[in-house]
């Protein structure tokens, strides 16, 4: 761990918040799956931003991620399988006074609710969406999605895959967005220092996390992704406010993984301040709720 992470971690107030988030259930992922990983990251981001479990709700899709729902002590929600980008927006619009984060699979997103993801990035949505990578359908026991690399055997692909697969951040970067990192599980680092910023974001900030899956992609372990990622820091001509060198960039998923905060754009307006009727307003959706007479229609 970073001494920095280490010092704000160790406040009392922050390990405070980060002990509070324990609950009595037991995790039951498969033994190194990177799930532990990213919600042990998202914890300790929460803990160092303050937002203790009473600022914060957590919307799960349908997948292994979603297994985390009841693994956190707070304002949870499990919702439909690819759905989880408009119930955590709905969230996040109605009450601007809540942190909301969302947690997906690469199935759901890119396979079952694309659609979603693509207005979510374009309307500015303001929420963190953190992507569980581990280019497969782990929960459903190991069957393709739009993530897994051309030519792997999965369970329902025994021949291995035929299809192309999509570039997760390019397509992302494509929808002109204001925030997109990379991480890798094993990384924890790494990932709660690219949360807390994503939790100071105004807008749509995604975060693609590259996860191995022990059980069922066989194809990229976690030493694969070790001896490959390295951090767009490290380079010293890197603008993360470029969207096109981002875009070059992720072009390499194979050889050199880029990971870290990838893009900005802080001249983004977020959909709620780009509303005309809602610039004179300061108050969250939830405190305007009132009864309206519909007597006149009637």
């Amino acid at each position: 761990m970073s001494l920095p992470i280490i010092q704000k971690l160790s406040e009392e107030k922050a390990l405070k918040i980060y002990e509070s988030f324990e609950t009595d259930k037991r995790q039951t992922w498969c033994s190194n799956c990177g799930n532990y990983g990213i919600q042990n990251a998202v914890n300790r981001a929460l803990a160092i931003e303050g937002l203790d479990r009473t600022k914060v709700a957590l919307c799960y899709d349908v997948g292994c991620c979603g297994n985390g729902a009841d693994k956190f002590e707070g304002y949870t929600i499990h919702g439909l399988h690819g759905r989880v980008i408009p119930l955590a927006a709905g969230a996040a619009l109605a009450n601007t006074n809540m942190k909301v984060m969302a947690f997906g699979g690469d199935g759901a997103t890119f396979s079952e609710g694309v659609n979603h993801l693509v207005h979510g990035v374009r309307n500015d949505f303001p929420m963190v969406f953190v992507l569980h990578n581990n280019e497969n359908y782990g929960l459903t026991t190991g069957q393709a999605s739009s993530l897994t690399r051309k030519g792997c055997k999965m369970n329902a692909s025994p021949d291995g895959v035929y299809t192309d697969t999509i570039n997760p951040l390019d397509f992302v970067l494509s929808l002109k967005p204001s925030f997109v990192a990379r991480a890798f599980s094993g990384n924890v680092d790494q990932l709660t220092g690219i949360l807390c910023e994503a939790l100071k974001h105004r807008g749509f900030a995604f975060i693609d996390v590259l996860q191995s899956c022990p059980t069922y992609n066989r194809e990229t372990p976690e030493d694969w992704y070790n001896s490959r990622v390295f951090d767009v820091k490290d380079l010293e001509d890197y603008n993360v406010y470029d969207i096109w060198q981002a875009r070059k960039i992720v072009q390499d998923e194979e050889e050199r993984i880029a990971t870290g905060i990838l893009f900005r754009n802080p001249d983004k307006v977020p959909f709620l301040d780009a509303i005309p009727n809602r610039k004179t307003r300061h108050t969250p959706l939830t405190e305007e709720v009132k009864h309206m007479s519909i007597k006149e229609f009637i």
